[in-house]
């Protein structure tokens, strides 16, 4: 029984107001940094962590000051919780990225360009699941 509720409750994390709020909040972030990303790739070849850093650079800005607000009603006054933003969007660009891009290597034995668009796109997922954890328990708790 005990096993059943702490399942109940891991899905309800990703089910609630708050998620909801976030993953509303990520789809502006993700229609301006997906558009940043590609475009630097793809068109001003940039090259894979240039194109995906800009991308959390550009969004990240608009991103903190949505989820301070609006997503996690975060009210507390000072550099603290910006820190801990930063800190957060970093390990997890690191971890993302770092994990996509192998994995796709690894998996996909066609040309670099159709690897990395792949691993662009898959690190984006990886992302948007150990920002989330990290904004809600660490930036803003």
């Amino acid at each position: 029984m005990n096993i059943l509720m702490s399942l109940r409750d891991k899905i309800s994390l990703f089910t609630d107001k708050t998620f909801i709020k976030f993953v509303l909040t990520g789809i502006i972030n993700t229609i301006v940094g997906t558009a940043i990303m590609f475009i630097f790739y793809n068109v001003f070849h940039l090259g894979y962590w240039i194109s995906s850093a800009s991308n959390y650079f550009f969004g990240s800005v608009c991103s903190y000051f949505l989820n301070k607000h609006f997503t996690f009603h975060y009210h507390e006054q000072g550099w603290n919780s910006l820190f801990r933003f930063t800190i957060v969007i970093i390990i997890c660009y690191l971890l993302a990225y770092g994990i996509a891009k192998p994995l796709m290597q690894w998996i996909l034995s066609n040309n670099k360009n159709i690897q990395e668009n792949i691993a662009l796109f898959f690190g984006m997922c990886l992302f948007v699941v150990f920002n989330y954890l990290g904004q809600r328990f660490f930036a803003f708790k």
